[in-house]
C-alpha cells in the first residue's frame, strides 16, 4: 500500500472472484456461474464486423444494443440503460442512489459489501431466516436503498415477484434495486413492475443466460429519470463505457430468441439433474433458481473436505469460508456430460470416506 493512497480507502477489502486456473487439462470449471456454451453464432459474425470499425470510438448512446433490450421486454428504450458489466451499473447505483445507505442480505452478492466501503456509505444488514429465505417484513422500517439479488447469490434462492412488489409498496420514497443476474434460469423477472412503480431498478447482465460473461455487459431498466439519471453518472465518468465489439455482440444476443431460450432450458434440465442427484446421494441442496446449486451438509465430508476433493479430481466448484454457510458448496451447472461426470466423481469421493 502507498503513502499516497487516501485513508478512506485503508481499509477497503477489495471483492474476491472465482478463481480463474491456467493450464489445467481436462478441468472441470464449476466456480464461477458462467454459461458452458458459447454465445449464439451472430455474436461470432459481429465481432467480424466490428474490427473494422476499431479506429473509431465506440457509440456512447449504445443506441443498436439499448434498442434490442428495448425491444426484448416490450419496453421504451429510454427504459434501458447499457453498462460495462452490471457491476458497472451497480456501482452507479451505489454512487448515486444511496444517501441514507444500503440494505441488504448477510448472505448475497458480496460486491454490495465492497461498493459500499468504496463510496462511504453506510450498510443496513438484513439476516435471511434459517432456511436462508429473505423475510420481506424485516425491511419493512428501513429508509435505506434496498438491494435485493434475485436469485439470490450464492443460495440460487428466489423471491417472487409479488414480495418484490411489497418491498415496493412498503416505502414508496425508498428505492429498491433487484439484481437479477440469475432471472433466466426459473424465476420471473420484476421488469413488468417499473410501469406502475418509479422507485425500482431491475439489474441485468448478459454473462449468464446469454453466454458473453466475456464481454463485460450488464443492463438496468427503470422508469426514464431513473436512466436518465444513470446515463447523467456515466456520461460523467466514461462515456464510451462499452466497447464496439460488445456492442454488437450485445445487440445479436437480444435477437437470437432461439438459441437463448435453448440453452437455457438446458441449463435448467441439467441443474434439476444435479440437484435431484445429490440429494439422492446425502446432501442438503437448497432450491435454486439460479444457474447453480448450493449443496452441503453431508453426513460423511464436510463442505471444505468436499471442495478440497473435486479440486484434486481437476473439478472447480466454490467454497465459502464464511459461518453461516461454511457447509456448503456453490457449482455451476455445466454440460449435461460434465454434471454426469461430477456426480459420478462424487460417489467416488464418497465411497472412500
Amino acid at each position: 500500500m502507498s503513502r499516497f493512497l487516501d485513508k478512506k480507502l485503508v481499509f477497503l477489502k477489495p471483492y474476491i472472484p472465482g478463481e480463474q486456473p491456467k493450464g489445467i487439462k481436462k478441468l472441470i470449471k464449476l466456480n464461477t456461474n458462467e454459461s458452458p456454451f458459447p454465445p449464439c453464432p451472430g455474436v461470432k459474425k459481429a465481432a467480424g464486423r466490428a474490427s473494422k470499425m476499431l479506429n473509431l470510438y465506440s457509440d456512447p448512446a449504445c443506441t443498436n444494443a439499448v434498442n434490442a433490450i428495448a425491444d426484448f421486454y416490450g419496453l421504451n428504450s429510454k427504459n434501458v440503460f447499457l453498462s460495462n458489466g452490471s457491476d458497472e451499473t451497480l456501482a452507479f447505483i451505489f454512487h448515486g442512489f444511496c444517501p441514507k445507505g444500503a440494505a441488504f442480505a448477510d448472505i448475497t452478492y458480496g460486491f454490495y459489501k465492497v461498493f459500499a466501503d468504496m463510496f462511504g456509505i453506510k450498510t443496513r444488514i438484513v439476516p435471511l431466516d434459517n432456511d436462508f429465505n429473505i423475510k420481506v417484513e424485516d425491511y419493512k422500517n428501513l429508509d435505506q436503498t434496498i438491494f435485493i439479488a434475485n436469485p439470490n447469490a450464492p443460495t440460487g434462492i428466489l423471491l417472487p415477484v409479488c414480495m418484490i412488489e411489497e418491498l415496493l409498496l412498503q416505502s414508496p420514497d425508498r428505492l429498491v434495486v433487484v439484481d437479477e443476474a440469475y432471472i433466466d434460469f426459473g424465476g420471473e423477472s420484476a421488469v413488468r413492475l417499473i410501469e406502475k412503480y418509479d422507485n425500482i431498478i431491475v439489474v441485468q447482465t448478459f454473462s449468464k443466460s446469454r453466454s458473453l460473461a466475456g464481454a463485460r455487459l450488464g443492463f438496468a431498466i427503470a422508469n426514464d429519470d431513473l436512466i436518465s439519471d444513470l446515463n447523467r453518472m456515466k456520461f460523467s465518468f466514461n462515456p464510451y463505457n462499452v466497447n464496439t465489439i460488445s456492442l454488437l455482440a450485445a445487440e445479436e444476443a437480444m435477437k437470437d430468441r432461439q438459441y437463448f431460450e435453448k440453452y437455457r432450458k438446458e441449463i435448467i434440465d441439467n441443474r434439476e439433474y444435479l440437484s435431484s442427484e445429490l440429494r439422492r446421494i446425502g446432501f442438503k441442496v437448497l432450491d435454486s433458481k439460479a444457474n447453480f446449486v448450493f449443496a452441503g451438509r453431508h453426513g460423511s465430508i464436510s463442505a471444505k473436505d468436499y471442495y478440497d476433493a473435486l479440486r484434486q479430481n481437476n473439478i472447480l466448484v466454490r467454497y465459502f469460508d464464511s459461518e453461516r454457510i461454511k457447509d456448503f458448496v456453490r457449482i455451476t451447472i455445466g454440460t449435461s456430460e460434465q454434471m454426469r461426470l461430477f456426480v459420478e466423481t462424487t460417489e467416488i469421493i464418497l465411497k472412500g470416506r
